[in-house]
């Protein structure tokens, strides 16, 4: 609360004296060009498919959740778990979707994932709602983007810092006693100084309803400070950026019965009142950029990201009870989950009672429910450098980039397993357990990035060789817990030891892309490039590695605009990781070798005005993705896979995603139907019995009314149609689409 109580009148401060600072006159680029899509990186020239979400596409419909916008993005698929987004499954060009963890994820250009190479699943994500812009890079041109490079890389833009004095407040108000605030100033000066002070306000109750009482909502809280220096007779720039962000809320990874959904998919066992996320992130971005000419440009970058966590969730029961929190002997609520749906016994205990205790209605031995402290800290941060060197000589040029990144990133966990039991439908302490029973480790990375990309233009040619080059050290440490021992990680000691293991990675990854324009609409492009996972730590698995290979057409008209790719990625190896959130009865930390797999797809785009030339406009735009990734070996049983059979389906990838958004506007009004269909996917490889999720079709609806030139009113409805199919069933059951909600709000600007 002091570090936001002094950063709050820091940017009160800025404010006040923004007010006095005359508007910089020119509108010269700055350094806080960090694009990688957009328009001014010409996308008709980039050798793949890359797409590109603006402030205005953001607006229209207004979502808060980055799993409704990036649906936008052919090529995309979504695993939805909690309907905010606030923890988002993403996957590109069928790679694996829990928790986002096989995409390259950035914000302004920099990894923003927790830990991207020791720990990559994305419990954090940055706040959609203070994002300016979004930006998805697939095939050749995504090699300079790593570490992952199969499906690509999703960049999200914070708001930059405005050429005059400027400000904006947007304020929404919705169902289940939900609000939203976002609002920013900055301003520049003529003699090069600028400045930004953002916040974001996020409250919900949540849509889901927990038995016997509790919420399921959420309480974001998102502070940004940009602070700039560019003169302009001047070479050189400098920004600073400082974001901290604060998440409490109600989250759960327990999930519900086939026959508990169908009665009411909103519900939330009793079991789970007690789970709760709290996080903290804080990030620091110092760039500095020196343009001594128009073909030549370097920028260097330091960037920290630390992040805190402390997900408290109940993880399995022992039925027999336990004596405490250390000879816990856990079922999985996956497990119980299953058998329920199945009809199944466990140890003894039949269906119906499983059913009673997720209900509340049978208690528990004393010990027998296990609630775990997911207690993490993490950090990210490194150097990364560029040098963009461009020259010509007659039909031929050469823009040729250079990068490097140093970068290291460590996960701690020193997590809690406490033992509960269920009495008259409420949950009663018995042990608290000893601190680190749970979990006492530390995850590292080293990590040393090079790239090198040439973009050679020749008459209406474009070639982009590239390589890059990963050189990752990982380690990983885990220390004993006993009673008299404390588990705080600066007294652990040689003699506490419990093992050990590291892992070296070099790899070169060669890529080159082709595009031909035969005119000024119309772009031929293809690649092949060999894309890369970053591997874990676990000895005898393998990096997961993959030829990809892709091939397309873009046009771009006055009154239509369309783009199809077709691709293709071959699998030496593909990659299971355990982790709590995949629901697989495992060890948290280890990786499954999938062997190989074929990945192939169709994307499609086209945007259009069904009437141009009237007084009222009708746009159009369509996104569809075929894909259809399968195992091409039999893999043996395993805790990850299950059992799998060359020809069964990748886990999470819908075969067909259709994303269709029309509108009706006037010069002051505006309304946008969105529909949405998801085919329904295997949650595991075998995709047995109550591992499928249902085919959804989701329609939101907005409208904005322009008032006046600086005040704007908007409406938006969420799943108006209210479907309620099966959207997941990991971590520990069946999940629910988010429940039909409306809001209103305001947007003013000055």
């Amino acid at each position: 609360m002091v570090r936001k109580a002094c950063f709050s009148a820091l940017a009160g401060m800025l404010f006040l004296a923004g007010a006095a600072l005359p508007a910089r006159a020119d509108d010269e680029a700055f350094i806080e060009e960090v694009l990688i899509v957009g328009q001014r990186a010409q996308a008709n020239r980039i050798p793949g498919s890359a797409h590109h979400i603006g402030i205005e596409e953001l607006q229209r419909l207004g979502h808060a959740d980055i799993q409704r916008v990036i649906r936008q993005v052919p090529g995309v698929s979504v695993q939805v778990e909690d309907g905010y987004g606030l923890r988002p499954n993403i996957s590109i060009r069928g790679v694996a979707t829990e928790r986002s963890g096989r995409i390259t994820l950035l914000e302004d250009n920099v990894l923003i994932a927790p830990a991207p190479y020791s720990a990559p699943s994305a419990y954090y994500f940055p706040t959609l709602g203070r994002m300016a812009g979004i930006e998805v890079l697939t095939g050749p041109a995504a090699i300079s983007q790593g570490p992952y490079t199969i499906g690509g890389a999703l960049n999200m833009l914070s708001t930059p810092i405005p050429d005059e004095a400027a400000g904006y407040a947007m304020l929404e108000g919705a169902e289940d006693a939900t609000w939203r605030l976002h609002g920013h100033y900055g301003a520049r000066n003529a003699a090069g100084f600028g400045f930004l002070v953002e916040t974001h306000q996020w409250r919900s109750d949540g849509f889901q309803d927990v038995d016997r009482g509790g919420d399921s909502g959420l309480d974001l809280e998102d502070y940004t400070l940009k602070l700039s220096y560019a003169p302009e007779d001047s070479d050189h720039a400098l920004a600073l950026k400082v974001q901290i962000a604060e998440q409490d809320s109600e989250q759960s990874y327990l999930g519900l019965t086939d026959a508990d959904f169908a009665r009411d998919p909103f519900r939330r066992y009793g079991l789970s009142s007690l789970d709760n996320i709290a996080t903290e992130h804080e990030q620091l971005i110092v760039r500095y950029q020196w343009t001594p000419s128009d073909s030549l440009g370097a920028s260097v970058t330091y960037y920290n990201n630390e992040h805190e966590r402390n997900w408290f969730k109940t993880e399995g029961i022992d039925f027999d009870g336990s004596a405490d929190a250390q000879s816990f002997s856990r079922t999985s609520w996956s497990n119980v989950v299953q058998a329920v749906n199945l009809g199944q016994p466990i140890g003894g205990v039949a269906s119906d009672q499983l059913q009673a205790i997720l209900h509340g209605g049978l208690d528990t031995p004393p010990g027998s429910i296990q609630i775990r402290s997911n207690a993490r800290s993490y950090f990210s941060r490194g150097v990364q450098g560029s040098l963009t060197w461009t020259a010509a000589t007659g039909e031929l040029s050469h823009q040729i980039n250079v990068g490097a990144r140093y970068h290291e990133d460590e996960e701690d966990r020193l997590q809690r397993n406490s033992t509960y039991h269920q009495s008259g439908g409420r949950l009663h302490l018995d042990d608290q357990g000893l601190l680190g029973n749970a979990g006492n480790r530390l995850q590292e990375a080293e990590a040393l990035s090079l790239h090198l990309v040439d973009e050679i233009q020749w008459g209406r040619w474009t070639f982009t060789p590239g390589l890059r080059y990963e050189d990752i050290d990982q380690r990983r440490t885990r220390w004993e817990t006993r009673a008299g021992r404390t588990a705080d990680p600066a007294s652990r000691a040689a003699d506490n030891l419990r093992s050990s293991r590291r892992n070296k990675t070099r790899v070169w990854l060669p890529g080159v892309g082709a595009t031909y324009s035969p005119n000024d609409r119309l772009t031929l492009f293809g690649g092949v490039h060999k894309g890369f996972t970053a591997p874990t730590n676990a000895p005898g698995v393998d990096e997961e590695t993959a030829w990809n290979v892709e091939a397309g057409a873009r046009f771009n008209g006055e009154r239509f605009s369309a783009e199809a790719t077709g691709f293709l990625s071959d699998y030496d190896n593909l990659l299971g990781e355990c982790t709590a959130s995949s629901g697989a009865d495992c060890e948290i930390g280890d990786a499954f070798n999938g062997d190989a797999a074929t990945v192939m797809g169709l994307e499609l785009r086209l945007a259009t005005d069904l009437l141009p030339d009237g007084a009222v406009s009708l746009p159009l735009e369509l996104a569809y993705t075929h894909i259809n990734g399968e195992f091409d070996t039999d893999i043996a049983d395993t805790d990850f896979f299950g059992d799998v059979r060359k020809g069964d389906p990748i886990p999470y990838i819908p075969d067909h995603q259709l994303n269709l958004t029309l509108g009706l506007q006037q010069t002051r009004w505006a309304l946008f139907l969105s529909a949405n269909y998801i085919d329904g996917v295997c949650t595991r490889a075998a995709c047995g019995a109550f591992e499928r999720t249902g085919s959804t079709l989701t329609i939101d609806f907005a409208g904005n009314y322009h008032l006046t030139d600086s005040l704007d009113l908007f409406a938006r409805v969420e799943n108006l149609t209210r479907e309620q199919e099966i959207v997941g069933r990991q971590p520990y059951g069946a999940r629910p689409n988010k429940d039909r909600t409306a809001s209103l709000g305001v947007r003013i600007a000055f």
